[in-house]
């Protein structure tokens, strides 16, 4: 805030409420008036105009030396970076595309809950909310979800997790309790 306010005061961009809080300021805390005044001198130095004598007519020579190294070094750097390049478009050009992600529908029957979420590896373990199939107890929600590898679980009524009942493949979570495994193949 105290850098703040002295930019703000160089720029001149305070109205006189301000002014008069940056001088209260400056004349109560001794660090922060030597933090302002190098900071206004430091403008001061920026602001002046370059004296043009001072830079010489053109940039100095290198050495013998130093010339026949450049000469040296920049066909080697300039044929590593041609290598690296034509590596780049191999490798980019020859990737097989990432496969889409597929919308997989999610359907539970729960004709006594109130509420039926879905939380997945898929969703970053954010619940997202099944729709009820009319009065049928059906729940249902479709997802995009990418290839691979994925866990996932219902949640009921806000605290109680459920495996999916149609899918064989689980594992006990962290927590205690289960999550269901679901393999999504990649489509091109």
């Amino acid at each position: 805030m105290d850098d703040f306010l002295a930019s703000m005061y160089i720029d001149n961009e305070l109205d006189l409420d301000e002014k008069v809080q940056f001088v209260d300021k400056i004349h109560s805390e001794q660090p922060f008036y030597q933090d302002t005044r190098e900071l206004l001198l430091q403008e001061k130095r920026l602001r002046m105009p370059v004296d043009m004598a001072m830079l010489p007519d053109r940039p100095p020579v290198p050495e013998a030396k130093q010339r026949w190294l450049r000469r040296l070094i920049r066909p080697v750097a300039y044929a590593t970076a041609g290598f690296a390049f034509a590596a780049l478009l191999l490798f980019v050009s020859f990737s097989p595309p990432a496969p889409a992600p597929q919308v997989n529908r999610f359907v539970i029957y729960e004709p006594s809950a109130r509420q039926v979420e879905l939380a997945g590896s898929f969703t970053g373990w954010q619940r997202r909310p099944l729709q009820p199939v009319g009065n049928s107890g059906y729940w249902e929600v479709q997802l995009k979800v990418p290839s691979g590898e994925h866990r996932f679980a219902y949640i009921l009524d806000g605290d109680r997790q459920m495996a999916d009942p149609t899918l064989p493949g689980r594992e006990r979570d962290d927590f205690g309790g289960e999550n269901s495994i679901l393999t999504v193949e990649g489509q091109v």
